[in-house]
């Protein structure tokens, strides 16, 4: 497995996903997800249909829905194969979302009736947090059901499990679900490529450009509170300092500054075989949103995001704010990004269950809220984005990218 040295700027710390407009609950679904509610027809009326948009600029438009719309707002996902946003509108008076729906059509968008309003769902994760915070569980609200989708690991057993059922069930009917993952939620911090530090080595990350303008990069909070100083080599000279680390509690991000100021940092990202991918700029995740793992010790996986505003519960701790995913990930691929085909970095690699031949959920950090903790910026600040080398997985530059599904 070859590598790339950090002193020709590829390196970069992670931890785990994208912004996920939490506010918005944004969602990006396959087109064949089944949804509870009514979907409101072409979701126009009269003289208005509901337009096409792309991913991208889905979260723009759910944004400024959600803010128009206030207490009426219940969430909102991207339909990739029609290519238009859908917004759920709680409609708690029954009478069909009323001006709210409206003013949903009319932005060309699709309103979606349904019972839950964000309200209540937000309501349902904060007893979740009071009364069921138990390692090995997680939970986060998915806009497709209309629900908060909880997870429980292969540990939550006895009392435990006992514990999150009645939970979820003094919830209330059809506010939240439980599902099991077939593994046992965990960090990713063994294993890695080319970052060592503390007896702990993490994959590449993204690059940036610190506030005092100095070359840096981002890493997963649980490998920066590991170590202060970490090398591109096992026992090897220090290369990078943690300057700020957050793990757990909101977040699990760090970030830290090349101590040789004169380091080149390119906003790219290492695919292997040769190849990277220019990062333009970083983004928010949405729900059903397609996106791209590097990972040292997998190489590229890819998958969508299931789930924003997660809460993990961790051994070590719980953490809250993370994007949800079935990419797979396996120990050494902590820090490694987590990036869409177009160039925009979304999340850090945090933990999760599973490996990439049984699957299982995989949670990062936001960048944005990663990048807006520290005072970092990212591409168009000069900074940049790497990951070692995995050797594996395909890549064609800009062109866009190539993988196996790793789920």
């Amino acid at each position: 497995m070859s590598h790339r040295r950090i002193s020709k700027g590829k390196a970069a710390l992670a931890g785990a996903g994208a912004v996920g407009v939490a506010a918005a609950a944004i969602l990006l679904p396959n087109a064949n997800a089944s949804q509870s509610g009514t979907d409101d027809g072409a979701g126009g009326g009269a003289g208005q249909n509901p337009r096409t948009v792309s991913a991208a600029s889905a979260p723009e438009l759910v944004a400024r829905l959600s803010s128009q719309l206030g207490d009426d707002y219940a969430g909102a996902y991207y339909d990739a194969a029609k290519k238009q946003v859908v917004v759920n509108v709680a409609d708690s008076g029954g009478s069909g979302g009323g001006e709210s729906a409206e003013r949903v059509r009319a932005s060309g968008a699709v309103a979606r009736n349904v019972r839950n309003s964000m309200g209540e769902l937000r309501s349902a994760t904060g007893t979740l947090t009071r009364d069921a915070t138990i390692p090995g569980t997680a939970w986060a609200v998915d806009p497709r059901t209309n629900q908060v989708l909880v997870t429980a690991d292969t540990t939550v057993t006895g009392e435990r499990w006992d514990t999150l059922e009645s939970t979820v069930r003094s919830l209330g009917d059809g506010v939240a679900r439980i599902q099991k993952s077939a593994g046992e939620f965990k960090p990713f911090l063994e294993g890695g490529d080319a970052i060592f530090g503390g007896g702990a080595r993490c994959s590449l990350g993204f690059n940036v450009i610190a506030q005092d303008g100095t070359p840096g990069f981002l890493t997963a909070g649980h490998c920066g509170v590991a170590a202060e100083q970490w090398s591109e080599a096992q026992n090897g000279a220090p290369v990078g300092t943690v300057q700020a680390a957050t793990f757990p509690g909101d977040g699990d991000f760090a970030l830290l500054t090349y101590d040789d100021p004169a380091t080149d940092a390119p906003s790219e990202v290492d695919l292997g075989n040769g190849q990277t991918l220019p990062i333009g700029q970083a983004g928010e995740a949405a729900v059903g949103l397609d996106v791209i793992r590097m990972g040292s010790t997998t190489g590229l996986a890819d998958g969508s995001v299931t789930g924003l505003n997660a809460t993990v519960n961790y051994a070590e701790g719980s953490v809250s704010g993370l994007i949800q995913t079935n990419v797979c990930a396996e120990p050494g691929d902590s820090g490694g990004p987590l990036f869409t085909a177009d160039g925009t970095a979304i999340g850090l690699t945090s933990g999760g269950s599973g490996d990439c031949t049984s699957g299982g959920e995989t949670f990062f950090q936001p960048v944005t809220t990663a990048l807006a903790a520290v005072g970092a910026e990212i591409g168009a600040g000069g900074a940049g984005t790497g990951t070692g080398d995995a050797g594996s997985g395909n890549g064609t530059g800009n062109e866009g990218v190539e993988v196996g599904r790793g789920h």
